[in-house]
């Protein structure tokens, strides 16, 4: 499966790190300006780091990239973290970067585009754009730890949310992280 991940300026980036390193198939990787900051705040690694688990690392302001075209072939695209900037950009029809242009792209040939918005709390502007996307094809899932899983770190959190991720793109991959609740 070819993928393209995304990583916008909306904390949570340990999740879209977990996701990119987790995530079987061919991974091509956007990173935001905003989104290198937070990978280094949050995380204290860089683009370098995770180009070991991307088949590329493109610029966001790479307009020219094949990922802003229909003729280039993916099969899907997550951006995770997703800022509501950038969700409500998509939901606009604005491709002023190779993100949203990508995304655009997703859409437009209906192919699997899954937001995992990092926002709280969310505005009535931020609601209608997902549930517009929604009605568009998109998937829009919030960053949501699960807890009854017994996921104990951060990581963990990560590791759990990533699968599901993942199981949205093949259902036929299974889960290896579940773990059985002790309630």
């Amino acid at each position: 499966m070819k993928i393209i991940v995304g990583m916008t300026g909306a904390s949570g980036v340990v999740f879209g790190v977990e996701f990119l390193k987790m995530c079987p198939g061919e991974k091509y990787l956007i990173s935001s300006k905003w989104g290198k900051s937070v990978l280094a705040q949050e995380t204290g690694l860089t683009l370098e780091n995770l180009a070991p688990y991307a088949r590329k690392v493109y610029s966001n302001e790479d307009i020219s990239s094949p990922l802003a075209s229909g003729s280039n072939q993916f099969e899907a695209m997550v951006i995770l973290p997703c800022s509501a900037s950038t969700l409500s950009k998509i939901n606009c029809g604005i491709s002023d970067s190779l993100m949203t242009r990508a995304a655009a792209v997703a859409l437009k040939e209906r192919r699997k585009l899954i937001l995992c918005i990092r926002e709280t709390p969310l505005s009535t502007i931020i609601i209608k754009n997902m549930l517009e996307l929604s009605q568009a094809g998109a998937v829009v899932m919030p960053i949501s730890p699960s807890f009854y899983q017994n996921a104990v770190t951060l990581q963990d959190q990560a590791r759990l949310f990533s699968e599901r991720v993942i199981q949205l793109l093949d259902p036929s991959i299974p889960a290896t992280g579940w773990k059985e609740s002790s309630l």
